[in-house]
């Protein structure tokens, strides 16, 4: 006999079965959703779970007439199963809340996924440090094949209205390149240079600065919509007149090098940003 005596009878006969002489212990997972089941069963009321009479009893009714069946009659009982199964809604429902609370799944912006992985770099691709247009959608980044503008030299160049949507630049030298009113829809700009670079009347959409030096650089008119600086370094920045969402440019106000004043426009980088205070 492979049973334990301290087994339920359910699991006598299954251990019987599968011949495993071992202590049954339900996993974590079993044990919160019996946790939750429970639970939920505390929130029902007693009568909620009668079952209705057996066929070969008829449909006689319970002796006391405070007792409710599950099955709908045509005696009135439409709405006590109603109230049944509002009931079990509201179970199932604290159950799965329960469950969101325990498991949560972290949500993540463009470009801030902490696992984020990169293809390597194609360095045999001689054409590859170009600013190139694209016109294949822009809200989704499409292109033929991956941007990749990562460790480029491109300082002092013109990409002024250029759709540089789903760009990858990391450890890139953009510095004082003129981005007038071209797009970068879900770029990721990380631990690159662009002090000094102009993005007047662009579309910085959905994109992702973590750790760029962005000094001196010009956001006048700009669109910046889900946009990220967290870690960047934007001391002497200008954004004024910039479209920056209210959660967004509160992160922006967090940041610490906001501050200055930029040498081109001599606007003032905080007050430019919409921030208030010291």
């Amino acid at each position: 006999d492979h049973t334990n005596s301290s087994d339920p009878p359910a699991m006598k006969v299954l251990r019987s079965r599968q011949n495993i002489n071992k202590p049954f212990v339900p996993c974590t997972m079993t044990r919160r959703l019996t946790a939750l089941t429970l639970a939920a069963a505390a929130v029902l009321s007693a009568d909620a779970f009668v079952p209705s009479p057996s066929a070969s009893a008829g449909r006689a009714a319970f002796a006391t007439p405070s007792t409710t069946s599950l099955e709908a009659r045509a005696d009135g009982l439409g709405e006590d199963t109603s109230a049944l199964m509002g009931n079990v809604g509201k179970a199932i429902a604290t159950a799965a809340l329960a469950l969101a609370v325990f498991n949560p799944s972290p949500a993540f912006a463009d470009g801030q996924t902490e696992k984020f992985k990169l293809p390597p770099i194609d360095k045999n691709d001689k054409m590859r440090c170009q600013f190139n247009d694209s016109k294949m959608g822009q809200a989704n980044a499409q292109r033929d094949k991956l941007y990749d503008l990562r460790q480029c030299k491109l300082s002092g160049q013109d990409a002024s209205g250029f759709d540089l949507s789903g760009v990858i630049m990391t450890d890139t030298d953009a510095s004082k390149v003129k981005f007038v009113e071209s797009q970068f829809s879900k770029g990721y700009l990380h631990d690159s240079n662009f002090e000094g670079a102009d993005f007047t009347n662009g579309v910085i959409d959905r994109a992702s600065f973590k750790g760029s030096s962005l000094k001196g650089a010009i956001f006048g008119n700009a669109v910046l919509t889900g946009t990220s600086f967290e870690g960047s370094d934007v001391e002497n920045a200008d954004f004024t007149d910039a479209y920056i969402g209210s959660f967004d440019q509160k992160q922006l106000c967090r940041n610490p090098t906001l501050k200055g004043e930029n040498p081109t426009t001599g606007a003032d980088t905080k007050f430019s940003a919409g921030c208030s205070g010291p």
